[in-house]
């Protein structure tokens, strides 16, 4: 290597360390802000809707005409659809099943939860003795598996899918496959945006993601991430803290 090569290539490894910083500030503040707008609708919109059905149930209690009733049942029933789809969104934009069950039984339930509503079969080969892994990559496989798992139940076509989550050393690997008609075969409006997130996420935690699809064929997508996250991102999750510590401190 030439010595005037020498500064191209350290120039190049800041900004490519400079982009991933930045791609991991950018992911957490979409984390916080998914949680916000979480519990904007569990306390307020949830709440709304809870009120207006126990204010429908006594319409229809005082109901004197059949025709009458029947209208406020009907809505009843619009109103339960409608309170089980918040639930839904709820559920994808923040990951408390994750916080209070772990990674594999939050995984599990995903995939329960998209088989119960598409009559899709999943078959599951979730390691229980991976060791710990830091939260983020936790939230990211998570978050990973809501994705792939969304796009087969609105665009694969599959009868079947599968979701393999183990140890590779210190790597976890995630594999999401399904036999539907292939993301080749999709529209760019139908392929989205999930696919280019869930590439940044896992290159952001120092990872990497393939996926491999033929017409008529299904998916495979494979997610390998280090247990724990990159030293630059350890420094900055340390430095927040710190941050918050003297913040409380002086407010004290």
């Amino acid at each position: 290597m030439s010595p005037r090569s020498a500064p191209k290539r350290q120039a190049g490894e800041v900004a490519t360390i400079g982009a991933a910083e930045l791609s991991r500030h950018l992911l957490k503040g979409e984390e916080e802000e998914r949680r916000r707008i979480s519990r904007e609708l569990h306390d307020e919109t949830g709440q709304a809707l809870m009120v207006l059905r126990f204010h429908l149930e006594m319409l229809a209690a005082d109901s004197a005409k059949p025709e009458q009733r029947t209208k406020v049942e009907e809505s009843l029933e619009v109103l339960d659809r409608t309170i089980e789809g918040l639930r839904r969104i709820i559920a994808r934009l923040s990951p408390r099943v994750l916080e209070e069950l772990g990674l594999v039984a939050a995984i599990r339930r995903t995939a329960q939860q998209l088989t119960s509503h598409t009559k899709i079969k999943a078959r599951l080969e979730l390691s229980e003795t991976i060791a710990p892994m830091d939260h983020d990559i936790e939230v990211a496989l998570y978050r990973s598996v809501q994705e792939a798992l969304h796009n087969i139940a609105k665009h694969s076509q599959a009868r079947n899918f599968r979701v393999r989550l183990d140890a590779l050393g210190d790597k976890v690997v995630l594999e999401i496959e399904d036999d539907g008609v292939g993301v080749l075969t999709r529209s760019p409006h139908e392929r989205g945006f999930g696919l280019m997130g869930m590439r940044e996420r896992a290159a952001a935690l120092g990872g990497s993601m393939s996926i491999h699809s033929r017409r008529g064929k299904g998916t495979q997508i494979r997610i390998t991430l280090p247990m724990t996250k990159p030293e630059s991102a350890r420094r900055e999750a340390e430095s927040s803290r710190s941050s918050r510590r003297v913040s409380s401190a002086r407010a004290s």
